[in-house]
């Protein structure tokens, strides 16, 4: 998979690149991902194509917190990747103070669960500093979100929202090459609505965007699979992560790298096999 940017490329061998997540709190909902420093050079040894950080959990029922303790989180985890690592950094806030910090250590890209909307001096920001963004969709904030599942059509509907904060992005000076589509699995869907979204993913915005999909050991894996504790959540995960990629992903944002990644060489065999059979 290449992932074209504006100023910079990624790339690897696999039919989708691997987005390992590290969560700098101590309230994310799996606990297997909150680390620092020491959790991201074992995802990169594992094979992460990206290392997304995070100061800020936006799990169901999260309440957001100040942009200055964003910052003391992760500036200094960026900080030690830096030292051992030039692996593609993106972080996990929806703050133009936050991106600004970790931009200044070294991070490349904004994943914005906010879709820009959350501080209107942060895509003017990116756009002059020429940042790839991940823009995702979701509905209210993460106290509340899951309170309001119900759509009429949620592929249309998480389509339109995209398309417009598109728009808004360009609009503001970033270039269309620099977004990255995410439509927010768990962030305000029932199962079906997420189902829906996953199986239906490569068809968002007409296909114009690269697509990230965040389903890792998410409530929507626990419905599917009967299992109530995050920790056994993985092999739903993968599974769902291959239907995904499949679908049209072109990112996959994952608690475990490793088995991510075995899954997607089982699939490149295949895919690359599929005239023999």
């Amino acid at each position: 998979m290449k992932l074209e940017l504006a100023s910079f490329t990624i790339q690897n061998s696999l039919p989708a690149l691997i987005m390992g997540i590290v969560n700098c709190t101590d309230d994310s909902f799996y606990a297997g991902a909150r680390g620092g420093a020491d959790l991201a050079l074992r995802l990169i040894d594992e094979g992460a194509d990206i290392i997304d950080i995070g100061g800020e959990s936006t799990r169901p029922g999260a309440s957001y917190i100040e942009d200055s303790l964003q910052i003391e989180r992760i500036v200094p985890v960026i900080k030690e990747i830096r030292k051992r690592s030039s692996i593609p950094i993106s972080v996990d806030t929806r703050k133009k103070a936050v991106i600004e910090a970790a931009i200044a250590e070294g991070a490349n890209i904004l994943n914005d669960v906010s879709a820009l909307e959350d501080d209107s001096a942060i895509a003017g920001f990116i756009a002059e500093k020429n940042v790839p963004v991940i823009l995702m969709h979701k509905r209210g904030t993460p106290s509340s979100m899951q309170e309001d599942t119900v759509y009429s059509d949620i592929f249309t509907e998480v389509d339109a929202y995209l398309n417009n904060r598109a728009s808004y992005a360009i609009e503001k000076g970033v270039k269309a090459e620099n977004i990255i589509m995410d439509p927010g699995i768990g962030f305000g869907k029932d199962l079906k609505g997420n189902k829906t979204l996953i199986a239906n993913c490569g068809h968002l915005c007409g296909g114009r965007y690269n697509i990230l999909i965040g389903l890792s050991r998410k409530t929507c894996i626990g419905e599917m699979t009967g299992q109530k504790d995050v920790s056994d959540r993985l092999f739903g995960t993968l599974a769902a992560n291959m239907i995904a990629v499949k679908a049209g992903a072109s990112v996959l944002r994952v608690h475990d790298v490793l088995p991510c990644k075995d899954s997607l060489l089982v699939m490149k065999e295949f895919l690359e096999a599929e005239h023999e059979f």
